[in-house]
């Protein structure tokens, strides 16, 4: 989440183009990789950031197997116990946890296993600077192996606040419907009953905050449920995403997942998966909303993140549409280290690990502008030059284009799963009203953008089970079908604007996606395409 600090100002079009141009020849010159499979990039230099302790004294490491297929890996079982290994595996499950003493791992791996400390912080987490590579004897049934790395490069960004461009000072969240063309849904009743919409977060909401909204707008009072328990903190994205939620379905049941501990130690993926099992159970058909960054793909590989798709694979088949933000660091998310004021490099050039899952609907940002009413008059993609912050996107280093990702041939490599899918406002000086800590701030971001699909997902759906039709569940194969096939223009084609790594282009970008909702005619085309799918 981003509030918008008063002193914040613009640079031209012209910087931002210069900008554009600079980086993408930059990222043409990729750091060479190092020999005996030692990770460059993103990686090497979190690991160079932080104290080398030697040989790692932890008791237990661990790091997941990608499977070839769902059956047991008896070959991989065998080759751990055999180098005094344990392997967890759940029936179903194409992915596997491989653990040991870290001397075990390191040797039968050939890798090293270090202790490292980020400096001047106490915590020490375990690594490896090298990428294991799968045994040949295990080549048919393991696909690829994650990396041995003990600590999650989450990130949450909540600068100062603001006041701005779009008429008296922010806009309403209510005219939200208005900016989306989402009103005549809402006035006929849909309000999102019978939905819920689960927002995983780090940090927690007052609940005289969501009172102090729902007076304001009018609205009925949040009953909000938690689950995993309140987080302590208060920054702001919790009550930010709740409210603008709320704002757009306030029928909807609202439940607050703490999603802290998946940050917490290692495993971050594996804990991650888990509560997205336990949100399904408790919830199935939940709309969910993750406003957080817990890494750039180019620190991970496919193996890290097979439990996240697995237990996204589930929910979805309850009908589950999962929204993430694709970030704010302006196509730079694998950006890091303590001095952001250095400039750019190749290897900050990245896309949100999570957001570029092909299960996820990525949702970039924009510049939004309105009348008094709330009116739509213009978008552009989001890009703050002197502060590097804008829309994520980009192309995957992870994952291949996905069949059903149909765009032009100049929005990206041609081979790559493209993020994000579509967008919503989210630049903090166009941005949405919201409460905290008894105040009227307002809000900006992707963490922005992505909770505001969200809301309006859950009326989507009461429209749609009130017909009989299911969910909007997988939602990816459908928006890019009616991009291509709908008769009504479903988005809001933005054409102008760009990130520090992309220009917005014509038809599909990586950082506004297919555009913006048009929901009058985004669910008239749903209802043609569900009718006939029935």
């Amino acid at each position: 989440m981003w509030v918008r600090r008063p002193e914040t100002f613009r640079w031209t079009s012209l910087v931002a183009i210069l900008t554009v141009v600079m980086l993408a020849f930059a990222a043409d010159r990729v750091t060479p990789p190092l020999p005996y499979n030692v990770i460059a990039g993103p990686f090497a230099r979190l690991l160079a950031e932080a104290v080398d302790l030697g040989p790692a004294r932890t008791e237990r490491v661990q790091l997941t197997a990608e499977l070839r297929s769902a059956a047991e890996p008896l070959a991989l079982s065998t080759w751990a116990r055999s180098r005094g290994l344990s392997v967890q595996w759940r029936p179903g499950d194409p992915w596997a946890v491989v653990a040991g003493p870290p001397r075990s791992v390191a040797r039968a791996l050939d890798v090293a296993v270090h202790d490292y400390r980020h400096r001047g912080a106490p915590e020490v987490f375990y690594a490896s600077p090298q990428q294991p590579a799968v045994p040949q004897e295990l080549d048919g049934e393991v696909a690829g192996l994650s990396r041995i790395l003990g600590y999650t490069p989450y990130h949450e960004g909540v600068p100062p606040t603001p006041p701005l461009d779009v008429p008296d000072g922010g806009l309403m969240p209510t005219q939200l419907l208005t900016a989306y063309n989402a009103n005549s849904l809402t006035s006929a009743g849909y309000t999102g009953k019978g939905q819920t919409v689960a927002v995983f977060a780090f940090d927690g909401v007052d609940q005289h905050d969501l009172d102090r909204f729902s007076d304001w707008f009018t609205l009925p009072r949040v009953n909000l449920e938690v689950l995993g328990g309140m987080p302590p903190d208060r920054r702001g994205e919790a009550s930010m995403d709740v409210q603008f939620i709320h704002a757009i379905a306030p029928s909807a049941r609202i439940v607050l997942v703490n999603a802290r501990v998946t940050a917490e130690g290692d495993a971050a993926y594996v804990k991650l998966g888990k509560l997205m099992e336990d949100v399904d159970s408790r919830y199935p058909g939940a709309v969910w909303s993750f406003s957080i960054g817990w890494g750039c793909d180019r620190l991970l590989t496919r193996a890290d993140l097979a439990p996240v798709r697995s237990a996204l694979a589930r929910a979805h088949r309850n009908g589950t549409t999962a929204f993430d933000a694709s970030g704010d660091l302006a196509g730079l998310e694998c950006k890091g280290g303590h001095d952001w004021s250095d400039p750019p490099s190749p290897d900050d050039v990245g896309v949100d690990a999570v957001a570029s899952l092909p299960e996820v609907t990525s949702v970039g940002g924009t510049t939004l502008s309105t009348d008094a009413e709330g009116q739509w008059l213009a978008e552009q993609g989001w890009y703050d030059v002197p502060l590097t912050q804008g829309s994520g996107g980009g192309a995957s280093t992870l994952f291949p284009r996905p069949s059903w990702q149909v765009v032009g041939d100049h929005s990206g490599p041609r081979d790559k799963r493209l993020v994000p899918d579509i967008a919503a406002v989210a630049d903090p000086f166009t941005g949405v009203k919201f409460v905290f800590n008894g105040q009227i701030l307002v809000g900006g971001g992707t963490s922005q953008a992505a909770p505001v699909w969200a809301g309006l997902a859950a009326v989507m759906n009461q429209f749609l089970t009130a017909r009989g039709l299911s969910q909007l569940g997988d939602f990816n194969p459908l928006l890019y079908d009616i991009a291509v096939s709908s008769s009504l223009p479903a988005f809001r084609d933005i054409n102008l604007g760009a990130n520090a790594v992309t220009p917005v282009v014509p038809g599909y970008d990586m950082i506004t996606g297919l555009g913006t909702p048009n929901i009058d005619n985004l669910v008239k085309a749903l209802l043609v395409l569900k009718s006939v799918s029935r």
